[in-house]
């Protein structure tokens, strides 16, 4: 969701996504720290190859995925919800 669907909700659907989240958030540090781990082993089992951009390219993607919450707490801020 963009900041102007965000706008758009009322603060109890805030809350709710906030919460959603939240817990997709966890669960994606958990998936970052597991491709950290992949990478790390691969190179010290193999060495820096083809096998290990791919793990780092989804911890990339998880970690700018996290970036889109800025927006929600940014709108929950402005309506004084945290």
């Amino acid at each position: 969701m963009n900041e102007e669907e965000l706008s758009k909700l009322t603060d109890q659907e805030l809350l709710q996504e906030a919460k959603k989240r939240k817990s997709t958030s966890i669960i994606n540090a958990v998936f970052i720290g597991v491709m950290i781990g992949i990478i790390a082993f691969s190179i010290v089992k193999n060495s820096l190859g083809f096998f290990t951009l791919i793990p780092l390219f989804f911890a990339f993607k998880l970690f700018n995925n996290s970036k889109n919450n800025k927006a929600l707490e940014k709108i929950l801020k402005e309506r004084n919800l945290k």
